[in-house]
């Protein structure tokens, strides 16, 4: 289902999965439920919907639905880049094994998730009849501004 901004009519959903550094299978020990509270807390913060998720023992799945204020990769650095400082504020030991605060390896896989074909051509053909319907709304005939200054 669509979702609205003032102006804007959107359904950007995108597959996305990272990593721990060095892949560390230390998500599904001591942190995996911690970690899940904070990217759950971060994207609500953000106004981002998690739709799905799971934990692997080395990496992370979403499945995120972004505003388009807001882009895949800005939202990608504010979400490793906050948890990681969240993590290590509540386990300083870490610092040892990750070192300068950085639990997430460097990047991430995004994907879109799409609309059918037949999805597409439907919203074009509504989109028409609206077109058509607010354009009866307004009667008002305008002038040719440049009318009788050429001839």
């Amino acid at each position: 289902m669509a979702k609205s901004l003032a102006h804007t009519k959107y359904m950007c959903k995108y597959h996305i999965v990272f990593i721990p550094k060095y892949r560390r299978k230390i998500i599904y020990n001591k942190l995996r439920k911690e970690i899940q509270k904070y990217i759950k807390d971060l994207c609500k913060w953000k106004g981002v919907e998690i739709i799905e998720g799971h934990m692997m023992p080395d990496h992370v799945h979403l499945l995120v639905e972004i505003p388009p204020r807001i882009s895949v990769s800005s939202f990608m650095g504010y979400l490793k880049g906050k948890s990681s400082l969240m993590i290590f504020d509540k386990n300083p030991n870490l610092k040892y094994k990750f070192g300068n605060r950085n639990f997430w390896a460097t990047g991430y896989y995004v994907s879109t998730v799409g609309l059918n074909e037949a999805t597409i051509r439907k919203y074009i053909r509504e989109q028409e009849n609206e077109d058509i319907m607010e354009d009866k709304l307004s009667k008002k005939e305008y002038e040719n501004p440049f009318k009788g200054l050429l001839k």
